[in-house]
């Protein structure tokens, strides 16, 4: 393992799942489940293929995974993974983009061999490995999103200081597959900076995007309601000085359409989702919207790629499910009331459409099936337990203040999310 300067970064394995037992009696735990005296939660190591932890001295409550060459698809173990998060620390010039090599992720789950000492005997070898290359930010960073350009691995930040950065992470990138060019970036105190900046937006924001149909092309909204579409040019980025109107307060996550090349949505404080053209003027822009949306500020947004789908989530703590085929009705397809603090990230499954996860500040990340209760209904299946969706498939817990997840586009099933107690990279057997 390498690591650079005070963004140390340490990783282990699975010790944090939970279920309770009872002497030999195991039962599944649900959060807010009171527990009798002598209980204690554990470790369910089946329920997860594959589960390791790392951590950073500073908390990265940002991060995006950066695609790879390694293939799609991929089931065969050991998993690497690739990732660049930001720092958010108060010491003055001490945040970071940290891009992240986590190599050697074996599979963790026991297969019910009785030779338990030749399973420890192989312990040495399953370590998981990371190399880590870090990059000078300006300011803790508030959210970070990256993007596939050409050959080489781009990713946007946004700073508590109200700028924008593009950066070119293709040295770090080289740095942590290669220990020649580690050695020079370390011995050189290589930073590289960034190659695009935009200080043009009236306040410090969090929502940021990068198109999917249109490389190169992003949108960054800020907490003083305004919204800023960057094109990209052969100097690099012109940024539209003139803003998207329509949210009235800050705005908190941005999506493009994964299948319409001007589309895009958006949600604030303001308890809407707005649908937008980004071809129209920026005053006529907004096509749809829905207000009241959720009783409280809406934190987080994401489109399925395949459906006409939005989920969103908020500070209700409540998860709802938007068809784009009757968003004017102000009616969401779906509501779940399972989280019982504010609804910190939401995104549905890269290529399964009814499935999505979802992560909160009570300290849970929760799976969902939107297709299960179609199933148990034909199947005359028992109900669920009391106040548990059946479309719940899976909680996962152990981290604290969980603040983004993500699925790996080319490792099926694999979720990585950070929190303030640092990464958890884990595959489930729900998923």
């Amino acid at each position: 393992m390498a690591s650079e300067s005070e963004d140390d970064v340490e990783m282990g394995e699975e010790d944090s799942v939970k279920t309770t037992e009872t002497n030999k009696n195991d039962t599944v735990y649900l959060p807010g489940k009171s527990m009798d005296e002598g209980e204690q939660l554990v470790c369910d190591e089946s329920t997860y293929i594959m589960y390791h932890q790392a951590q950073t001295d500073a908390p990265c409550l940002s991060f995006d995974i950066l695609r790879d060459h390694l293939g799609e698809n991929r089931e065969d173990f050991p998993h690497t993974c690739y990732v660049a998060a930001g720092s958010q620390t108060d010491k003055t010039y001490s945040n970071h983009v940290i891009v992240m090599k986590m190599s050697n992720l074996c599979k963790t789950q026991k297969e019910g061999s009785d030779d338990e000492d030749d399973d420890e005997s192989d312990d040495d070898d399953e370590l998981p490995e990371l190399e880590t290359a870090i990059i000078k930010h300006d300011g803790c960073v508030n959210r970070i999103r990256a993007t596939f350009l050409g050959e080489k691995n781009v990713a946007a930040t946004w700073s508590e200081k109200g700028k924008v950065f593009i950066w070119d992470l293709s040295r770090p990138v080289n740095a942590v597959n290669s220990s020649e060019v580690m050695t020079e970036y370390t011995k050189n105190c290589e930073s590289p900076a960034p190659i695009h900046v935009f200080d043009g937006h009236a306040d410090e924001g969090y929502a940021l995007d990068w198109s999917k149909q249109s490389p190169g092309r992003l949108l960054s909204g800020d907490c003083k309601k305004n919204i800023h579409l960057w094109t990209p040019n052969s100097s690099g980025w012109s940024v539209s000085q003139q803003s998207f109107v329509g949210h009235t307060a800050s705005v908190e996550d941005i999506q493009w359409s994964p299948n319409e090349d001007n589309v895009f949505a958006s949600c604030s404080v303001d308890k809407s989702i707005r649908i937008w053209d980004a071809r129209a003027a920026p005053r006529k822009a907004c096509m749809l919207t829905t207000s009241n949306a959720h009783d409280e500020d809406i934190n987080v947004i994401n489109w399925n790629r395949n459906e006409p789908f939005i989920v969103s989530g908020g500070d209700d703590g409540v998860i709802k499910i938007w068809d784009l085929r009757q968003f004017q009705t102000g009616q969401p397809a779906a509501l779940f009331k399972h989280h019982t603090s504010p609804v910190t990230s939401v995104e549905w499954h890269p290529t399964d459409s009814s499935v999505f996860a979802v992560a909160g500040e009570d300290d849970q990340l929760s799976l969902w099936d939107l297709s299960v209760e179609r199933d148990a209904e034909a199947s005359g299946a028992e109900k669920a337990e009391p106040d548990v969706p059946p479309q719940l498939l899976f909680i996962h817990q152990g981290q604290s203040e969980i603040k983004e997840l993500h699925w790996h586009s080319q490792i099926p099933g694999v979720i990585i999310s950070t929190a303030i107690s640092g990464f958890n990279i884990f595959r489930t057997i729900s998923v």
